[in-house]
């Protein structure tokens, strides 16, 4: 037997609950599901609807799918830990939305199967906005057994979910090369754009122009009319986590025996950016480039 939600569905547990993991609990809880959520920031962060959990044991205890959305590899790797080390527990699946790298989810696989826990590799793409929408993409990956499981877990977080492989790191590779591309266009769009406009030309007109050419990419119809020209910046994704999904795609890169050749200078100028505003919303990367 297994507790049941609304609608004789499983309660969810949510674990890491920022910008976009609150967000997607709170997809959850719109879409119907019961979930206990925890963030070691605190119970304030829990959104309507959904009950806090007063650690990561609790909620593995309480909840059968956990799903979690966290910073980085070490992080994921710890809460699995504690999710695995307790007992009793109900949780039979963790989806795992957080950007960690193929290596990382490989070996949280590993550890979630010694404890007979399955584990779907689900990171997201398309920004805290796209969450709330819920137009975000969510790629994931795992056995059969394991994804028919959560099928209505990752249904509750996106419209817009595709399974990519039939192993955990699969998705976290997907969401790599997304990320790479992502980092790359922006860097190389705010020196096409501080090039223009330091010849004379006007921003709003270049990204009319460049929307309807071959530039187009997804800074120049989003990052810049809604960010950079309006002077928001406020994508609500901090640069230390892109300089590090671009770090993680280059080890990544030589994990497979590739040689990177673009990726190396995108990496740098992540790096040099984070460490000199770390925290900033990475659209601000604009500003650095252009040198004011």
């Amino acid at each position: 037997m297994t507790d049941a939600g609304s609608g004789g569905r499983p309660v969810v547990g949510f674990v890491g609950l920022g910008s976009m993991g609150g967000a997607l609990a709170a997809n959850l809880v719109a879409a119907g599901h019961e979930v206990v959520a925890f963030d070691p920031a605190g119970p304030e962060r829990v959104p309507s609807g959904a009950a806090g959990a007063g650690g990561v044991a609790e909620v593995a205890g309480r909840a059968e799918v956990v799903v979690l959305s966290l910073p980085d590899g070490a992080a994921s790797h710890q809460v699995a830990e504690r999710i695995a080390g307790r007992s009793p527990r109900r949780v039979t699946r963790v989806v795992d939305t957080s950007t960690i790298g193929v290596a990382a989810a490989r070996q949280v696989a590993a550890l979630l199967a010694g404890a007979g826990i399955g584990y779907v590799d689900a990171p997201v793409s398309g920004g805290v906005a796209g969450a709330r929408a819920r137009t975000i993409a969510v790629m994931f990956a795992g056995s059969d057994d394991d994804c028919t499981a959560v099928g209505p877990v990752l249904a509750g977080l996106s419209d817009r979910c595709r399974r990519v492989g039939a192993r955990p790191g699969l998705a976290q590779a997907l969401k790599l090369a997304n990320n790479f591309l992502s980092a790359t266009a922006l860097i190389a769009t705010s020196e096409a754009v501080a090039f223009g406009t330091a010849a004379g030309l006007d921003m709003a007109t270049m990204l009319d122009v460049l929307n309807a050419a071959s530039g187009q990419n997804t800074a120049t119809s989003d990052k810049f009319p809604h960010h950079v020209l309006t002077g928001r910046y406020a994508a609500g994704f901090a640069n230390t986590l892109m300089a590090k999904d671009v770090a993680l795609y280059l080890e990544a890169v030589g994990e497979v025996g590739r040689t990177p050749v673009v990726a190396p200078v995108t990496a740098r100028l992540w790096k040099q950016f984070a460490a000199a505003e770390a925290g900033a919303d990475f659209t601000r990367i604009y500003p650095f480039v252009r040198g004011g």
